[in-house]
């Protein structure tokens, strides 16, 4: 019996073009497979520009709206971020394939498409799910999308003192944060952002979050490890009268008369990884884990 068509969606960096290099390889490949093409609008326009590619895809995406049995993010670790806001609640899974620097998300190599495609075709892959961290409220205002794989962190504006942060798990106080921002990370992103600010490495299915203090005034101040079943409330001083609000990167300004309530969303993010490869190999060799060259 013939195999049914496989849908892959592409969504790639549009900024640098040595990141972009490799998609005459993928769609080699994808054309060997009878898979049908989709590419994301932007990223379509870039390389017909850029790149001496001359193929058309089966299909142009220009919405969210977007139907697939797998998405390609190709490029580094922020792409294939961006491939997972536009995915959202899809939970079509995501192969990240590296054509950027450390690729800890996107931990397949260009050189391994072939395989990798094969071994889905065969059924030979697994399925990581990835919790996703929620900005409940506020709302109005807010334009950024409101889900983030890694981290919702709060800031300091860069021309502004260091910021207080009150901080209520399950509506117990916690602390008040003074420092220049407070990262809230799922155990994605704690290889991310909060582990460069000190927070420690999770395991990916650990079912936790992690609350990380950006240069804290106080030496007691040390990363917080909770349950992701537990709610988040945040209220921001500031001299003044506003802070960055990031999610995985996006930035947007909010007043600090605000309450911002962050909890799990209800939907995960699916992550293809490569039969016999898994996250603690990555973590050996993308961070260096347990080396030792003495």
């Amino acid at each position: 019996m013939k195999s049914p068509q496989l849908t892959f969606a592409i969504f790639g960096n549009t900024y640098q073009l040595e990141k972009s290099a490799s998609i005459s390889r993928i769609i080699s490949h994808l054309r060997n497979i009878h898979a049908h093409i989709a590419v994301e609008e932007s990223f379509y326009e870039f390389i017909k520009e850029h790149i001496d590619c001359p193929f058309v895809p089966d299909e142009i995406i220009t919405s969210h709206n977007v139907s697939a049995n797998f998405a390609i993010s190709l490029g580094g670790d922020g792409t294939f971020l961006k491939c997972a806001e536009f995915i959202g609640n899809r939970e079509i899974p995501i192969i990240g394939i590296n054509t950027g620097r450390l690729g800890f998300l996107a931990d397949n190599t260009p050189e391994e498409t072939a395989e990798l495609l094969e071994g889905l075709i065969e059924g030979k892959y697994s399925i990581e799910k990835r919790s996703v961290l929620q900005l409940i409220s506020p709302q109005d205002g807010i334009s950024l999308t409101p889900c983030g794989l890694n981290e919702i962190a709060v800031l300091k504006h860069d021309n502004s003192s260091m910021i207080g942060i009150e901080v209520y798990i399950d509506n117990h106080y916690l602390n008040t944060y003074q420092s220049d921002g407070l990262i809230v990370s799922t155990p994605t992103g704690s290889t991310g952002y909060s582990l460069s600010n000190g927070g420690p490495i999770v395991a990916p299915l650990s079912g936790t979050v992690v609350l990380t203090a950006v240069a804290p005034h106080s030496m007691n101040v040390r990363p917080f490890v909770i349950n992701d079943e537990c709610t988040i409330r945040m209220k921001v001083t500031s001299r003044n009268h506003n802070f960055l609000l990031t999610i995985d990167g996006r930035s947007q300004s909010v007043s600090d008369q605000e309450w911002l309530i962050i909890r799990k969303a209800p939907f995960r993010i699916h992550i293809v990884r490569k039969y016999g490869k898994d996250y603690f190999e990555t973590l050996r060799n993308k961070l260096m884990w347990g080396a030792d060259k003495r």
